[in-house]
């Protein structure tokens, strides 16, 4: 394992689960030592025959709780095996999945894929006994991070989408780097339309201007197909973009798109916000 790879701990009761991890662009970066991954079973930290890891919650209510004994000595082992590159202080970012957190983004995933260390710990039934938090942010940064406003039954696939989301930012991961610049939420806006082989497909062909060859062109077709599909579908990303950070053939787009500057000049206004 090189000496530089991204180092991953999973803490789970549910180990299997993390297998497709083993597969594709992430699986091959395992084997080529671009990434550290390794699965722990929360339940090799209990110590009663029927390895418990919940209990009832104090106070009453439905459900169970996640006990923090098991807690305490699965991060307890994950610490005391620190990467070669681990961070100044040794120890890793520890992220919780849960629908309480910080949302997951495209910035937070490329700002975790240049840590050295990233641990993460997989709840279930009604979560993790608050103590667990408490502690583990006495020893390391911790953040809880949402994948969406919904319920999953535990932390296992969001995990699953994190890993893959941060892991094909890493330097040798993706083939074609460049392949990670054009796509959606990396520049704010959503991502052109795509296509291939055939020209003609039953009946639908594709647009003239990539087939002209004029990469001028082509670039400012895509990028005006990225407004167009921003404004369609995530207006609320334009909104979030500084001014300044349109040239003038962008903000004509928007302008055709039906947007207006705000009036400081700063942001863009959807249409509908212009008409209120």
């Amino acid at each position: 394992m090189s000496a530089g790879a991204l180092r991953l701990d999973v803490l789970t009761i549910f180990p299997d689960y993390l297998q497709p991890l083993g597969l594709s662009l992430i699986g091959r970066a395992r084997e080529q030592g671009l990434l550290d991954l390794r699965v722990h079973d929360l339940r090799d930290f209990t110590h009663d025959r029927h390895r418990t890891v919940d209990d009832t919650p104090y106070g009453g209510g439905a459900g169970m709780v996640m006990r923090p004994e098991p807690w305490g000595e699965a991060l307890d082992h994950v610490l005391a095996d620190p990467p070669p590159a681990a961070a100044p202080d040794g120890v890793p970012h520890l992220i919780v999945p849960g629908p309480g957190g910080a949302p997951f983004t495209q910035a937070m995933a490329r700002e975790l894929a240049a840590e050295p260390w990233i641990a993460f710990a997989c709840g279930r039934y009604e979560g993790i006994d608050e103590r667990v938090y408490d502690e583990a942010r006495e020893r390391m940064p911790v953040s809880v991070v949402s994948l969406g406003d919904y319920v999953l039954n535990g932390g296992e696939v969001a995990v699953l989408a994190m890993v893959e989301a941060i892991a094909r930012l890493i330097p040798g991961v993706i083939g074609n780097a460049d392949s990670l610049v054009e796509e959606s939420h990396e520049d704010g806006l959503l991502e052109y339309p795509v296509y291939t082989k055939p020209p003609l497909w039953r009946g639908r062909g594709i647009p003239e201007v990539l087939l002209s060859g004029h990469h001028g062109r082509i670039a400012r077709w895509r990028r005006d197909e990225a407004f167009r599909r921003t404004a369609l579908h995530r207006p609320d990303l334009i909104e979030r973009c500084e001014a300044s950070g349109f040239d003038k053939k962008d903000r004509e787009m928007l302008s055709i798109l039906g947007w207006s500057p705000s009036p400081d000049g700063r942001f863009w206004r959807r249409p509908e916000a212009v008409e209120e």
